[in-house]
């Protein structure tokens, strides 16, 4: 996934070279950047599971997902921008290798709204790259209970929404005025407390961690 991405980027920047012309309007406090992409999001997952006095080892896992996702970038100077991602996600969560067992933990869905700071050291240019850092508030909703193991049956589960941090880099490239071809990748750094069946079995920490791959297109206004 992440090499069609990789290539995804390549072709469409090598196809906004061909489409460029005329010279290149700088971005300016005040503009508002609207951005489609496509996301591959990527979960780093890591973080054992206990039952509070009993260790029962394994590691936390979760699955990859492709998403759409919208973006709003507000200028406040030429060169500083705050950026708010808008998306939901949906993954398959499991705990493996643990002494329970592989245990399927089912499905959830999150709603992680970012808000960046950038840094846009060429507005003027038509290749105008950019760093960002900021945080994100991530919710988690409509979880659905998995099949569990042959040690364990899920009957509830839970999990905590957290604060976490993000960094990013990315590159807009001006395709023809105002219309632009953008390629970003962001880390985000968050995790969570999984709690099965009221407690009786928990996953503290999980760190999802997942790196979110974009491309898309634009508009300035």
């Amino acid at each position: 996934m992440i090499f069609e991405f990789r290539r995804a980027v390549i072709i469409g920047a090598v196809s906004a070279m061909c489409l460029l012309g005329g010279s290149a309007a700088a971005k300016d406090a005040g503009d508002i950047m609207v951005r489609l992409r496509g996301l591959a999001v990527l979960p780093d997952a890591g973080g054992a599971a206990n039952d509070g006095t009993t260790r029962i080892g394994g590691d936390a896992d979760a699955d990859a997902s492709v998403i759409p996702e919208v973006d709003i970038s507000y200028f406040i100077t030429r060169n500083f921008a705050l950026e708010l991602i808008l998306a939901t996600t949906r993954h398959s969560m499991s705990v493996n290798g643990s002494s329970l067992g592989d245990v399927d933990l089912g499905e959830v869905s999150l709603l992680p709204p970012t808000l960046t700071l950038q840094y846009h050291p060429f507005p003027g240019a038509q290749f105008s790259p950019y760093i960002g850092a900021g945080i994100n508030y991530t919710v988690f909703f409509n979880a659905d209970r998995g099949r569990g193991s042959s040690a364990v049956s899920i009957t509830d589960i839970d999990y905590s929404n957290s604060f976490g941090y993000a960094f990013q880099i990315g590159m807009d490239v001006q395709i023809r005025d105002r219309w632009y071809l953008n390629a970003d990748v962001k880390k985000l750094f968050l995790n969570t407390d999984v709690t099965v069946n009221n407690g009786v079995v928990k996953a503290n920490d999980v760190d999802l961690d997942p790196w979110l791959l974009g491309v898309g297109f634009g508009y300035r206004f």
